[in-house]
Parts: structure tokens; C-alpha cells; sequence
């Protein structure tokens, strides 16, 4: 069956928030803001279906940023796709929206709108910027009653993970359609936010029985996580299927799989949550970065230092990008990983 490949496509560095986990501001909240010209996506745009022709596979566009809506030509971007028939979602800002602009994204084809959570009121705020938590839940509402679907997406750490069920509490509250959360992934080799293996693993027990609360509710919750399969594997509730080739890849991280991030500068990352640029998307064709040499080194599997020795490798590996946040090492053990591998 034909698969989906995703672009996460960072049209522009624009944004009215800094947040203390931002990639593109970590280091300097006055860096050069970068964007890619209308011209430069029409061209993005062709190439990845070029790529995904040859694949045989079915585009899949993640619009994001900065705050996307900042673009100049923000809507005719989205035209563009609709125009080239390719499915997308939207990662933004609360802080633009309104009805007029809810109901353009909905009729120009917007399936998603994803906005984010990291705390109650004070936290969220102290992460990202006073008056975003209350902005953020005024705006879920004007989402959906353009017909989007909205996803929220929780960054956890040691910042906020005592509130993580309290969120739950409040997507629920809010009929939210999507509710995700990641960890956070260091940008230095800062340790303030760390989470202890069976603090995390905690945390997961409390979410799943939160999510078995609300199974009746209209939120779906995704499984963000690939440490969920291993909390899911020794509740008794993921099996590995037998008869399955030893060296096939079923599950987890899909990094070096099916999705690439393509920054402002035409930079190509395997995954935007680590330092992982694997080519130039004005320099090389997405096709040719996609099976060169660069990409091999996120597909091979046996060289992690503990997920190669774990029955879970096919399914799990944790989150490398995690990892390589802590040591800069994309095969060392993910620091949250509570299992002991002999």
C-alpha cells in the first residue's frame, strides 16, 4: 500500500514567542531570522513530489516555523498545495488567529492545526510568553469550529512534568481533538531538566490510566513516545509478532524512514530535534539526499549502544534525538529508558 512521506517544511523563522526549548533561538534571541521567498517553496514543493514519485510514496506537508502565519505569502503557500492536491497540517502560534483566517485554512485544505501546551497558566507562560496559555485555549475553539482538526503537543521536562495530568485534564475540558506529548531534547549539554528513567516511566502509568479515564471522549491521544511500547510490552499489552524478518524495521523512530525537515536556508535535516543536516535543498536533489550515504548513518540500527541488544530494536529505540541532545552521540542510550539490557 502506498505510504506517506512527511516534509516538515519551516517556511520562516518569524515568530513572536521565544521559548525557553526553541531550536532556532536557543543560543541567541537575536539571530539572523531566516525565509524562504515564494519562488524557493514552488520549487521545495516540486521536488518533493519528484521524490515521492520515485518512492512511490504520497507526500505529506507539515507547515511550520517560526509562526508560518508571519510568511508574507503564508496563504498562497497553502494554495500551492491545494493546487498540487498534497495533504498538509499546520504547527503555529495561537496569537493570529481568528475566524476569517480559520475558515481560509479550512477551505484551502488544512486537515490539522497544532498548538501547544507546556503547562498550566504560570508555567506555560514562564516557558513561552505571558497571555499564551490563555490565547492558546480561546484559539482551540475557533479552530474547530472551522471543521480543523486541532492537536495539542506537550514539551515535557523536569519544568513541568508534575502537570502533565492536569493537561490532560484540560484538552479533555476542551475538546481537543489530538493530544501528544515529546520529551525535551536538550540544544546544549544542559542538565537542569532531566527526568529520571522511573520518573518518566511513572509518569506514563499516570498518563495511561488518564487516558483509559477519557476513552469515551472525543480526544484521540497519540502515542507520541516511543517509550510507550516499552511501557505498553511489559504491561502486557504489545506482543512482537512472530514470524517477522529480524532485520526489518516495523516501528519506532522514523528518522532515516519517511520524513525530512527543510529549514528557511534550504538545509535538510533528518530530524529537526538534533543537529542532523544531510544535505541543501538548493544544492542536491531531495532524492539523491535521501538515499546518500549521510542519511545510511540514521538507518543503522545495530550500532545503538542498548537498543541493539534489546528484544524491542525493531519497534522502540526510544527517542535518538533525545539522546543526542544529552551526549551528541545519536546511538547512546536514551536517557529516559528504564529498562536494563544485559
Amino acid at each position: 500500500m502506498e505510504q506517506y512521506f512527511a516534509f516538515q517544511l519551516h517556511i520562516t523563522d518569524r515568530c513572536d514567542q521565544r521559548c525557553l526549548h526553541c531550536y532556532i533561538f536557543s543560543n541567541d534571541n537575536n539571530a539572523l531570522v531566516k525565509e524562504l521567498s515564494f519562488g524557493q517553496i514552488e520549487d521545495i514543493v516540486d521536488n518533493c513530489i519528484e521524490m515521492c514519485q520515485k518512492l512511490n510514496r504520497t507526500p505529506y506537508f507539515h507547515i511550520t516555523g517560526g509562526d508560518p502565519i508571519l510568511h508574507k505569502d503564508f496563504l498562497e503557500i497553502l494554495k500551492l498545495l491545494k493546487s498540487r492536491n498534497i495533504p498538509f497540517s499546520i504547527l503555529g502560534n495561537p496569537f493570529h488567529l481568528n475566524v476569517e483566517i480559520c475558515n481560509k485554512l479550512k477551505y484551502l485544505g488544512c486537515e490539522r492545526y497544532q498548538l501547544s501546551i507546556d503547562g498550566l497558566r504560570k508555567t506555560h507562560d514562564a516557558i513561552r510568553k505571558s497571555g499564551s496559555f490563555d490565547t492558546t485555549i480561546e484559539k482551540i475553539r475557533c479552530i474547530r469550529d472551522a471543521d480543523i482538526r486541532c492537536a495539542i503537543m506537550t514539551t515535557v521536562s523536569n519544568t513541568n512534568i508534575q502537570e502533565i495530568p492536569d493537561i490532560i485534564d484540560l484538552v479533555v475540558e476542551n475538546h481537543v481533538d489530538v493530544f501528544a506529548f515529546a520529551r525535551y531534547c536538550p540544544t546544549s549539554f544542559e542538565k537542569s531538566t532531566h527526568i529520571m528513567p522511573l520518573e518518566y516511566k511513572a509518569l506514563l502509568g499516570v498518563c495511561w490510566e488518564k487516558f483509559k479515564e477519557y476513552k469515551d471522549s472525543n480526544t484521540t491521544f497519540k502515542l507520541k513516545d516511543h517509550l510507550w511500547t516499552l511501557f505498553l510490552y511489559e504491561k502486557g499489552l504489545f506482543n512482537i509478532p512472530e514470524g517477522l524478518d529480524d532485520d526489518m524495521i516495523y516501528d519506532g523512530c522514523n528518522c532515516g524512514n519517511c520524513h525530512l525537515t527543510i529549514l528557511p536556508n534550504g538545509d535538510i535535516y533528518a530530524c529537526r530535534r538534533l543537529e542532523s543536516e544531510v544535505g541543501n535543498v538548493f544544492k542536491t536533489r531531495l532524492y539523491d539526499v535521501f538515499l546518500a550515504s549521510e542519511m545510511d548513518k540514521y538507518r543503522e540500527y545495530k550500532k545503538f549502544e542498548k537498543c541493539s541488544k534489546c528484544e524491542l530494536l525493531r519497534f522502540c529505540r526510544g527517542c535518538p534525538a533525545v539522546a543526542y541532545g544529552y551526549t551528541h552521540n545519536y546511538y547512546a542510550t536514551d536517557p529516559q529508558c528504564w529498562k536494563i539490557v544485559i
